[in-house]
């Protein structure tokens, strides 16, 4: 679903581009950022205050594309730049879906 060029495997480019579309749909209120209640399920209160770096409660797209990066880097074990399948079923790569969900 988010592969684009179907190569069977997803990039950064592509992860990200899904998750601005997610980041979009959850911003219920159209305020620009994700509170805990839009983030519900996604992150934890740890989780969310770790990626907060201007400890204001919320997440700017900036921000949460910061946290998929660092999930989409963490399930990249091979470090060749994408994940497939087996990278995916991780639990690292199962967060990284979290976000994309």
């Amino acid at each position: 679903m988010f592969d684009l060029d179907a190569d069977g495997t997803l990039d950064l480019g592509e992860v990200k581009k899904a998750a601005a579309g997610v980041f979009a749909r959850l911003d219920h209120d159209h305020d620009g950022t994700l509170d805990k209640h839009e983030l519900a399920g996604r992150l934890s209160a740890r989780e969310l205050a770790a990626a907060d770096p201007d400890h204001d409660g919320t997440l700017t797209l900036d921000e949460y594309l910061a946290v998929v990066e660092k999930r989409f880097n963490a399930a990249n074990r091979d470090g060749d730049g994408t994940l497939d399948a087996k990278e995916l079923r991780t639990s690292a790569g199962r967060a990284l879906l979290r976000l994309l969900r």
